[in-house]
């Protein structure tokens, strides 16, 4: 008894012709086994009348092939892919995890050492101010020095100047003195020879002449004598004794000047030999910083060459990594692509498979092929966009259902 096509969503006035229906998923077609359907297949007569002919049996074997094919493809990529995320799996599982190395010791090391350079550079900086201030002292007591120089140069001067006027003083003292000498002696002649000529004259003229005179009285030159040679006693002594006494003050200021220029000339030297000193240590720790420092940057230099050499293997060791993590997601990626597209082609097959199960075991469906005729599909094309996906058994199906008797 034959059987009518009520397949949904499939319209028997569809129009017919009469050339071979070829389904469209065939052209351009790139799966496979596929678009191999012989050119002489007929034009739907098998739905329509209920018989199939050895070429329509062809075609429905090669179906047969496509799908086993499909499904054997499916099957193959199903155990690629399982293979594969076990290989991805032992390779995740095997690989050792990269333990970057501690370099927090050499960071502390780094900091120390940066530290100390921080140290050094400020205790430097006090050293040269210290220096600083020791040259400028230095310059102020070499200005009182040439100050204090000059003030004894000019005292000295002065002394030099008191000491010739003191020789000429002691020279005209001499002269005096010996003109003084000089007088009294011709006063001695004199008051001699006056005695002298006195004691003739007695002794000439005796008792026998007695002479008085009356005119005035005779000055008495002894006296007159004394009175100038005290007078000019008394004068070169007081001359003498104010010239004394000004030669004592001048000299005792003079020496007094002379003392304090010794002691704070003494004082002076004492400093300056104690900056000296000074200033001789603070060179010798500052060459001895100037050397610690080289060292310490030499040391610097060297640790951060080393380190920066390991960085640089560290971040090639992570650049490859990166890649090979980079290219494992690429096959990740790629495989779950491939593996959501075989899901997505089983899930279409699945779900047409099961359709066309549930097409063939319901009655409405057999029903439906009955008044199906030979002018309505001359008339109307029928064409299914599901016929190159239809499942094995559903062809079998429909070849049993549409042969004679």
């Amino acid at each position: 008894m034959p059987y009518s096509c009520c397949l949904p969503n499939l319209s028997c006035r569809s129009s017919c012709s009469s050339r071979p229906c070829v389904p469209p998923s065939c052209h351009g077609c790139t799966l496979p086994g596929a678009c191999n359907i012989p050119a002489n297949v007929s034009s739907c007569n098998w739905f329509c009348e209920g018989a199939f002919n050895g070429n329509e049996k062809e075609t429905m074997q090669f179906l047969n092939d496509r799908l086993a094919s499909y499904l054997e493809k499916v099957r193959q990529l199903e155990r690629d892919n399982a293979e594969l995320e076990s290989r991805i799996r032992e390779r995740s599982q095997q690989q050792e995890p990269l333990v970057c190395p501690n370099y927090q010791s050499y960071f502390r090391t780094i900091e120390e050492l940066q530290q100390k350079i921080l140290c050094s550079k400020a205790e430097n900086a006090r050293l040269v101010v210290q220096i600083d201030n020791a040259k400028l002292a230095a310059d102020d007591f070499r200005t009182k020095y040439q100050t204090e120089l000059g003030l004894r140069q000019l005292v000295e001067s002065d002394i030099n100047g008191l000491r010739r006027i003191l020789d000429e003083l002691t020279l005209c003292k001499s002269d005096l003195e010996a003109q003084v000498e000089s007088l009294k002696e011709e006063l001695l002649c004199l008051k001699q020879n006056h005695e002298q000529e006195v004691n003739t004259l007695r002794c000439q003229l005796g008792d026998r002449l007695n002479v008085e005179v009356d005119a005035a009285p005779t000055v008495d030159l002894n006296r007159v004598l004394n009175e100038t040679r005290s007078q000019y006693e008394a004068l070169v002594e007081t001359n003498r004794r104010d010239v004394e006494e000004w030669f004592a003050r001048q000299t005792e200021e003079l020496n007094k000047q002379v003392v304090s220029s010794s002691e704070q000339l003494q004082s002076n030297q004492a400093e300056i030999i104690e900056l000296r000193r000074t200033v001789n240590a603070l060179e010798v720790e500052l060459q001895a910083q100037h050397n610690l420092r080289n060292s310490l940057e030499n040391t610097l230099t060297e640790t951060e060459a080393r380190y920066g050499s390991q960085l640089s293997q560290v971040q090639g060791l992570i650049t490859n990594v990166e890649h090979q993590l980079a290219e494992i997601r690429s096959d990740l990626e790629r495989q779950n692509q491939e593996y959501q597209v075989l899901l997505d082609v089983r899930a279409r097959l699945e779900c047409e498979i099961n359709t066309y199960r549930g097409l063939l075991e319901s009655e409405d469906w057999q029903a439906a092929l009955q008044p199906l005729r030979h002018e309505q599909c001359m008339r109307h094309k029928f064409l299914h966009p599901l016929w190159p996906t239809l499942p094995h058994r559903a062809l079998q199906h429909l070849w049993v259902l549409d042969m004679p008797g």
